[in-house]
């Protein structure tokens, strides 16, 4: 994605300029995109910090979001009911549900990969199985 800056005066940062331009990315995923030098001012890599002048060409890339596979790791888990399509665990207070940045494992969905075998799923590798839960605790 490309912009050119026809409002900018060089007072404001580069990702407060990108986030009141791209409100579809939080400001958060625009400072590591910024740091990761996926996005380029005038063709070189800037910091969030940079401002931003009138006439700077700015080139945003987002990455595809990279596959997370889930393991399948022998967790106990309190079953209350099982059939062939539906489980429905009692969770622990504190357990995460799918693993994600800081619990890449642990979590219900790699004790369920081991306790069912196969999940069905949605998105493919990146999100394996329905999982919810009714309750935050």
């Amino acid at each position: 994605m490309n912009l050119t800056t026809d409002d900018a005066d060089g007072k404001i940062r580069l990702d407060q300029y990108l986030a009141a331009h791209l409100p579809e990315l939080s400001r958060s995923r625009i400072q590591n995109l910024i740091k990761s030098g996926d996005v380029l001012v005038n063709g070189s890599p800037a910091k969030p910090k940079n401002p931003v002048s009138r006439g700077d060409s700015i080139t945003v890339r987002i990455p595809e979001p990279e596959p997370a596979e889930a393991l399948p790791q022998d967790i106990p888990l309190d079953i209350l009911f099982e059939d062939e399509d539906v489980i429905v665990i009692n969770k622990e207070s504190g357990m995460v549900v799918h693993p994600a940045a800081g619990n890449p494992d642990g979590t219900i969905v790699n004790a369920l990969l081991h306790h069912c075998g196969d999940l069905s799923g949605i998105g493919g590798v990146e999100r394996p199985g329905i999982v919810h839960r009714l309750d935050k605790d």
